[in-house]
């Protein structure tokens, strides 16, 4: 214990000085606002960065009721990819491993089993050449390779952690895409977000994915993804489950007050129901909550917009198919916000698009999170604390050179972490 009661007290009074500040129902009101007056279009220097697909509207559904009704689709399917975390060695290697799952619902045994492994490391030294050929492991059922990213000066981590992570999903969305054949659930973004980032947060990670074959391979493989579920007319869908994208609410700065710390912290107040229990206001809990679906060409989503950056990656379908479009679900139970994700080539059809939402709306109710087929593929997907500790004890042994190792290491080794 290193807080004592008198400590508690005085943070508990520095507290109340904040709450006389920061009035949330005056953010509710703000909120308001912004729905009705700012988002149909959102402007942003001359260009539309945010647009509703039809009517702008905010809607409703009893929970146990849609809990209870049939999902829109026979079959669906979840892909998740799981990484051990990027890992530096005292020979200089910085690695990641990352293995990528696919799940369906009814359940598919020999396609659970099925993986795609891929390891990248980056390494200063000029001379070295690490790549390997994709090589089969478990009869078949597991895809591997390893892959030396190109070189950098800063943000060695970054670099490998997101090639393995994408190029593990994206190669093996694209190898089992013939096995989907009602709706396929990425569990994340549509679109390698981690990496178009990189566009913005600094010029060298510019550069990598401008210039450089590996990057722009794996952004590559996410626009095929795209055509290969276009072509064959089964949707494709992101299922963010922890929406982190700031583009609007940026925009919203140079307008008006926005309060919020990002995207999805504004759409839980523009969502969120209260009534009144006994004189006090209290958030409703019976109702999922969700807006109409938006079009979006601000922030990552630019790229893939009409007038984005191409990244040298060439495209089959009209430019308009691969725009980003989106609608957001609030949860109340459990006070979390979803993200749906699918191109503008499902989309743009309005039956299409209710069928994807009341889909996930059943799935959300019934499961009291994501849908089914999403967890699946995340458990699918995970690698354990031990499995990672056990893998990096490993790959000391193969590398003969120990992790490079901080106090944090010590200090937290025999605390339990989040994984």
């Amino acid at each position: 214990m290193t807080l004592d009661p008198v400590h508690f007290d005085g943070i508990a009074r520095l507290a109340r000085n904040v709450s006389h500040d920061v009035d949330e129902s005056e953010h509710r009101e703000v909120a308001a606002t912004v729905w009705a007056e700012l988002l149909d279009p959102l402007w942003d220097d001359g260009r539309v960065v945010l647009e509703p697909l039809g009517d702008l509207r905010r809607r409703s559904t009893e929970i146990d009721d849609v809990a209870l009704r049939g999902g829109e689709f026979e079959t669906t399917h979840g892909l998740d990819s799981g990484t051990i975390n990027p890992t530096t060695f005292k020979n200089g290697l910085v690695l990641d491993v990352a293995q990528a799952a696919m799940a369906a619902c009814p359940s598919d045994l020999e396609l659970h089993r099925e993986r795609t492994i891929v390891m990248t490391a980056h390494t200063g030294d000029p001379a070295s050449d690490l790549d390997t050929d994709w090589q089969n492991e478990d009869e078949g059922y597991c895809r591997q390779r390893f892959i030396q990213v190109p070189r950098v000066n800063r943000y060695e981590e970054a670099v490998v952690h997101a090639l393995a992570l994408y190029l593990a999903e994206s190669k093996h969305a694209l190898g089992n895409a013939d096995e989907v054949e009602d709706l396929l659930y990425l569990d994340g973004p549509l679109y390698p977000t981690g990496m178009l980032n990189w566009l913005d947060r600094d010029p060298e990670l510019r550069q990598l994915l401008v210039d450089e074959d590996l990057p722009r391979d794996v952004v590559r493989n996410y626009v095929r993804l795209v055509e290969r579920f276009v072509g064959r007319d089964v949707p494709l869908v992101g299922f963010v489950k922890n929406p982190g994208a700031k583009a609007i609410t940026r925009t919203l700065r140079k307008k008006t007050t926005a309060p919020w710390v990002d995207d999805a912290a504004l759409f839980r107040q523009i969502l969120e129901r209260h009534e009144e229990v006994g004189g006090e206001l209290q958030r409703r809990t019976d109702q999922l909550t969700f807006t109409s679906w938006f079009r979006s060409r601000g922030g990552t989503d630019r790229v893939f917009s009409q007038d984005g950056e191409d990244l040298d990656v060439d495209r089959e379908l009209d430019p308009e198919a691969y725009e980003v479009t989106f609608c957001v679900i609030y949860d109340p139970r459990e006070d979390v916000v979803f993200r749906l994700e699918a191109p503008y080539a499902f989309t743009r059809d309005e039956d299409r698009r209710e069928a994807l939402v009341r889909q996930a709306l059943t799935e959300i109710a019934a499961e009291r999170g994501p849908p089914l087929a999403v967890r699946k593929a995340d458990d699918l997907a995970r690698i354990s604390r031990d499995e990672k500790e056990s893998l990096r004890t490993t790959l000391e042994r193969q590398f003969d050179s120990e992790r490079h190792r901080s106090y944090d290491d010590v200090r937290w080794d025999d605390v339990d972490r989040d994984e």
